[in-house]
């Protein structure tokens, strides 16, 4: 367990801790959690040094160290071909209570943040996957959760962990968000019984962008099956079926 020192809060653990070449044999480079936290909040957050520092709680030096060694780490992991490996460090893992909080992925932040619908007009959650709509419903492990205003624009979105969840667990996950519509890919029979009883509606055999697919939705243009079935979780789907995007629910109906 990490101490718990004032500052170097880190929104939530790595999704991926370890990063190996293929027949590596080297010693793998260790990067600490809060260093990565810096690479993810500076590299891809698109925050500057002097947010970053704010955003962790500690010094702009500090980040500064923080930021060069993670940097420095990871080349050498790439130039030498050695295994990369997330661990360890001093750090404070958020709870979702600071005011600041814009990880999205701490169970707290969620009831928080996520689900106080305020006065939006509907929420939509999209199964998702490298910015992509994932395939199989089940098998979610994040959804995207945009926030639409009274004009139909969306006002937020944020990624959202399933934290494990699956199957039958996630209509009640996506009730207790307070979702609307979801728009997926591959989906079975009892989930979309289940999220029906939920009011929740169903836009499935949808593949591509999420961004592009709520985009479309909300312009009435998305593309989706309303017939989709995926029985692939009743392992019931012959040789050479598979899900979603990989073939179930692959046909399209026109507009809704």
């Amino acid at each position: 367990m990490p101490r718990k020192p004032k500052g170097r809060k880190v929104c939530r653990l790595p999704i991926e801790r370890e990063f190996s070449p293929k027949n590596a044999k080297q010693m793998a480079v260790i990067v600490k959690v809060e260093e990565y936290e810096t690479l993810r909040l500076i590299d891809k957050e698109g925050f500057s040094q002097e947010q970053c520092s704010e955003f962790m709680g500690v010094a702009r030096t500090t980040v500064q160290y923080l930021y060069a060694d993670a940097r420095r780490k990871v080349a050498t992991a790439l130039v030498e071909g050695r295994p990369l490996r997330i661990e360890g460090g001093t750090y404070s893992l958020c709870d979702g209570t600071e005011s600041s909080c814009l990880c999205g992925g701490c169970e707290k932040h969620k009831k928080r943040i996520i689900i106080k619908k305020g006065d939006i007009k509907m929420r939509i959650a999209v199964t998702y996957e490298n910015e992509n709509i994932f395939g199989h419903f089940g098998h979610t492990e994040n959804f995207k959760i945009y926030d639409v205003s009274e004009t139909s624009k969306i006002v937020k979105a944020a990624v959202v962990s399933t934290n494990g969840q699956g199957h039958g667990a996630l209509s009640s996950f996506l009730k207790e968000l307070q979702v609307d519509v979801l728009i997926c890919g591959g989906i079975g029979g009892g989930a979309q019984m289940a999220l029906a009883e939920a009011g929740i509606k169903v836009f499935g055999g949808c593949t591509g962008s999420c961004d592009d697919a709520v985009n479309n939705y909300l312009s009435g243009s998305l593309n989706y099956n309303p017939d989709v079935r995926c029985s692939h979780h009743d392992h019931e789907h012959g040789e050479g079926h598979t899900c979603g995007s990989h073939g179930c629910g692959s046909g399209h109906c026109g507009n809704h």
